[in-house]
C-alpha cells in the first residue's frame, strides 16, 4: 500500500523571496569544455532558467574506478549555478552504471524472457533486484549526499532517472529470487499461491517455493496470474530501489525533498505510478508528444492523470521537448507556438515547474538530434528566442505557484492492473488497447468542452463527482465493486464499458455471467462475448443518430424493467439487441457501453449519458473541441487557462478577468491566436 501523498515542492524563489514557477532543463556540463559553462549560466539567466537537473548520467565521471572519486568538476558547476541564481535538482547518477562496474560484475546486467543478456552500450543496463548493483549504487548515493548536503544550490534530489524505461522486466536469477520473496509476502503460503494462480490448470501446482520462476519464454501461454503478478512485482522492484536510495538521502539530508521522474505518457505502462506517488516528496513527470490525431488530447490526458496521481497537488514537469525528438520513425519539429502551448497546458493541469530535455543540444551521442533549449544553431535561433519568451511568460504566471487544479464534475478512472491484465494473451481479442479506450473517452469530453479529471481507480474519493467513467475496468476486486455501488446508490452516475468487471485481483473470472462484479448494479447479463474481426463494424441506433462500433460487441440480456436501452445494435450478430444501457438505482444510475465507438462516436453518445448527471459544457458551442478550459485556484483567486488546441484563431465571448498571459479581453471576448494560450485571474 502506498504511503499518504505529501507535497514538499521545491519552489523557485523570486528576488523578494516569493514563490515562482520553476523553469529549466536537464543539464549535462560534462559533455562540454569548461569555457562553455559560464556561457551556459549567462544564457540561463537570459532565458529565466531557475532550476536544472544535474549529474543524471555522470556516474563514470564521478567514480572513474571502483576506488577513485572525482567531484571537482561537479563542485565547480554547482558553485557556478548557485552564483547565477539557478537551483539544482541533483540526480543520484545511478541510472547508467559505468564500464568498470559492468566489467567487474556482469551479473548486474538484465536478462530478457528469452534468456538474452542486455549488454552495456546504451543506458539502464542494470537489474532492479541485483544486490551487487544496489550495493554500488547506494555507495555512490551516500558519497553524493555527504558532499552536497549543505550546498546552497541543492533544492531537491532526483533519484536515478526514468526508472524502468528500459529495464522494467528482468528475468534473471536475481529477479527469480526476488520474485519468490515478493510472492511469499503476498500469499504467505504455497496453498494460497496455488489457489490464486489456478495451478490446477495444466499441472502447474507448486510444492516448493524454489520451483517458481518469472514467466520466461515457455512452450505456450504462460499462467495469466503469474504474468500479472510478475508485472506487479516488477513495478514494486523498481519502487524498492527508489525507496533504498530515498532512505539514504533522508538519513543524510532530511530537509531536502526527494523525487524521481515518472513517465506518465502513452506506451509507458510498466510502472504503477499511482502506487509510487506516496513514496516521493513531490510528483515529477516526463512527457513526450507522439504525433497523431489525438496527440494534444494525449498530452492533456497525461498531464491530467499526473495531477490525479499527485492528489491534485502541484507537480514538476521534469522533461519534455522544445521541438523534435530523436527516437520516432520521423521526428517532426514543433510548429510556432507549440513549445509554449505544450508547456502551459502542463501548467494548467498543475505543473509548478516546466523543464526540458535538455539545456544544450548534444554534439555527440545517441540523442544529438534531440532538440534542446539551446539548439545546435545556438543563441541566434528562433528556438532559443521561443525559450526566452516562455521564461518571460512563466515569470508573469508566478502568482499561480502553489495553487491547485479545481476539481471537475466528471472523472475518468485509470487502473494499472486493468491495463496490464486486459491486454494479456489468450483473451477474446488481442486488439484491445486499454489506454486508447480511456483516451477516447477523454477526447470525447474535450470535444464537448467538458472538464474531466483523470484519476486512479483505487484510493480516489469519488463522492465529489457527478459522473464517473470507468473504461475497460477489467480487474475489479470486490471492495472497489462495493465502492462503485455505494457511489451510484448515493446519487452518482457511473459509466463503464465492455470487458469491465470480468476478473478479480487474481485474474479469476467473476462467475454467473458478465460483467460479473457489476452485473446487478448494471441490471444486465452477458453470456458470451462477441469480439469483431479486423475491419468489421456494427451499426448502432440511438434516439439522436446512428453510430458505428468496432472491436467488440456483447450479447446483452436485460434483467428487470428498470433498465433503459439507450442504443441498440442495428447490424451484426446481435442486431436489435441492446448495445448501450442505463439502470437507475438509488439516487444515481449505472450505464454500460458494449462496443468501441472511438472519440467521435463517444462524443455523439455522451450527451445522453451526461444528462442524468446534469453535466454540460463550460464553453460556447463555437469553441467546443477547439479550446480546452482548465482552472486552478488558491484561497483568493481562480486562474482560468484557455488553450487553443487548433491551428486557427478562436474567439470566446463572455470572458472576463485580469489577463496574466495572452491577448486582452474586449467587448467581443478574447481572441486566441492559433495555438495560443490565455490565463485570466478572477476572484475565488
Amino acid at each position: 500500500m502506498a504511503a499518504p501523498l505529501t507535497s514538499r515542492f521545491p519552489y523557485a524563489k523570486g528576488p523578494d523571496g516569493s514563490r515562482r514557477l520553476g523553469y529549466g532543463a536537464d543539464y549535462n556540463p560534462e559533455q562540454w569544455p569548461r569555457e562553455v559553462w559560464e556561457e551556459d549560466v549567462r544564457l540561463m539567466r537570459e532565458a529565466g532558467v531557475n532550476v536544472v537537473s544535474l549529474a543524471i548520467f555522470s556516474w563514470a565521471r564521478l567514480q572513474p574506478t571502483s576506488d577513485t572519486w572525482d567531484f571537482t568538476w561537479l563542485d565547480e558547476i554547482m558553485d557556478l549555478l548557485h552564483a547565477g541564481g539557478v537551483g539544482v535538482d541533483l540526480a543520484t547518477a545511478t541510472a547508467s552504471p559505468p564500464p568498470w562496474l559492468t566489467t567487474a560484475h556482469p551479473e548486474i546486467l538484465p536478462v530478457t524472457a528469452h534468456g538474452e543478456t542486455l549488454w552495456p552500450g546504451a543506458r539502464q543496463h542494470w537489474r532492479p533486484t541485483s544486490p551487487v548493483f544496489r550495493e554500488h549504487a547506494l555507495r555512490l548515493v551516500r558519497e553524493m549526499a555527504r558532499r552536497y548536503a549543505d550546498h546552497p544550490a541543492l533544492v531537491a534530489w532526483h533519484v536515478n532517472n526514468e526508472l524502468g524505461c528500459h529495464n522494467v522486466y528482468d528475468y534473471s536469477d536475481d529477479a527469480a529470487t526476488a520474485f519468490r520473496a515478493w510472492l511469499r509476502r503476498r500469499y504467505t503460503t504455497l496453498d494460497a499461491l496455488n489457489d490464486a494462480w489456478g495451478t490446477a490448470f495444466w499441472s502447474q501446482r507448486y510444492s516448493d517455493w524454489a520451483q517458481i520462476l518469472p514467466p520466461r519464454l515457455a512452450a505456450s501461454h504462460a499462467n495469466p496470474t503469474q504474468q500479472l503478478d510478475f508485472k506487479r512485482f516488477s513495478s514494486d522492484a523498481l519502487k524498492e530501489h527508489l525507496l533504498a536510495e530515498r532512505e539514504v538521502l533522508r538519513e543524510l539530508t532530511p530537509d531536502v525533498p526527494v523525487t524521481t521522474n515518472f513517465m506518465v505518457m502513452s506506451g509507458t505502462k510498466g510502472m504503477d505510478y499511482a502506487d509510487w506517488a506516496g513514496e516521493v516528496d513531490f510528483v515529477a513527470n516526463d512527457h513526450y508528444v507522439v504525433p497523431g490525431p489525438q496527440d494534444r488530447d494525449e498530452l492533456s490526458f497525461a498531464a491530467n492523470l499526473t495531477s490525479g496521481i499527485a492528489g491534485h497537488r502541484p507537480w514538476f514537469l521534469m522533461e519534455h521537448s522544445t521541438s523534435a525528438v530523436n527516437w520516432q520513425p520521423i521526428n517532426l519539429p514543433k510548429q510556432p507556438g507549440e513549445l509554449a502551448r505544450d508547456s502551459l497546458l502542463h501548467v494548467a493541469h498543475g505543473a509548478d515547474a516546466v523543464c526540458f530535455f535538455q539545456w544544450r543540444q548534444s554534439r555527440a551521442g545517441a540523442e544529438k538530434y534531440h532538440s534542446a533549449m539551446v539548439p545546435h544553431a545556438g543563441r541566434d535561433s528562433d528556438l532559443f528566442r521561443s525559450v526566452v519568451a516562455l521564461g518571460d511568460t512563466l515569470e508573469r504566471l508566478a502568482p499561480i505557484a502553489g495553487s491547485e487544479r479545481e476539481p471537475a464534475r466528471v472523472a475518468v478512472l485509470f487502473d494499472w492492473d486493468s491495463w496490464w491484465a486486459s491486454e494479456q494473451d489468450s483473451h477474446p481479442t488481442s486488439r484491445l488497447d486499454y489506454h486508447r479506450e480511456a483516451l477516447d473517452w477523454y477526447s470525447a469530453l474535450l470535444r464537448l468542452g467538458i472538464r474531466a479529471d483523470v484519476v486512479p481507480a483505487h484510493g480516489t474519493d469519488l463522492s465529489g463527482y457527478d459522473l464517473v467513467i470507468a473504461p475497460v475496468l477489467h480487474v475489479l476486486p470486490q471492495p472497489l465493486a462495493k465502492e462503485l455501488t455505494r457511489y451510484v446508490e448515493g446519487g452518482g452516475h457511473l459509466v463503464t464499458t465492455y470487458f469491465s468487471a470480468i476478473v478479480d485481483e487474481n485474474d479469476h473470472i467473476h462467475l454467473g455471467g458478465y460483467p460479473g462484479a457489476l452485473r446487478e448494479l448494471l441490471g444486465i447479463r452477458i453470456e458470451e462475448f462477441g469480439p469483431l474481426p479486423d475491419g468489421a463494424t456494427v451499426g448502432l441506433d440511438t434516439p439522436a443518430q446512428a453510430l458505428t462500433g468496432s472491436l467488440w460487441t456483447d450479447r446483452i440480456g436485460v434483467d428487470g424493467p428498470d433498465v433503459e436501452v439507450i442504443a441498440r445494435y442495428r447490424t451484426g450478430s446481435y442486431a436489435d439487441r441492446p448495445a448501450v444501457t442505463r439502470r437507475a438505482t438509488g439516487r444515481g444510475s449505472a450505464s454500460y457501453v458494449s462496443t468501441r465507438l472511438g472519440a467521435g462516436g463517444l462524443a455523439a453518445l455522451l450527451p445522453a449519458l451526461l444528462e442524468p448527471a446534469g453535466v454540460g459544457s463550460e464553453l460556447p458551442e463555437q469553441a467546443r473541441g477547439l479550446v480546452e478550459r482548465v482552472v486552478r485556484r488558491d484561497a483568493g483567486s481562480r486562474y482560468v487557462f484557455l488553450v487553443n488546441r487548433s491551428d486557427e484563431p478562436v474567439t470566446l465571448p463572455g470572458v472576463s478577468g485580469d489577463v496574466l498571459v495572452g491577448p486582452p479581453v474586449s467587448d467581443a471576448g478574447i481572441a486566441l491566436p492559433p495555438r495560443g494560450v490565455a490565463v485570466l485571474r478572477t476572484p475565488a
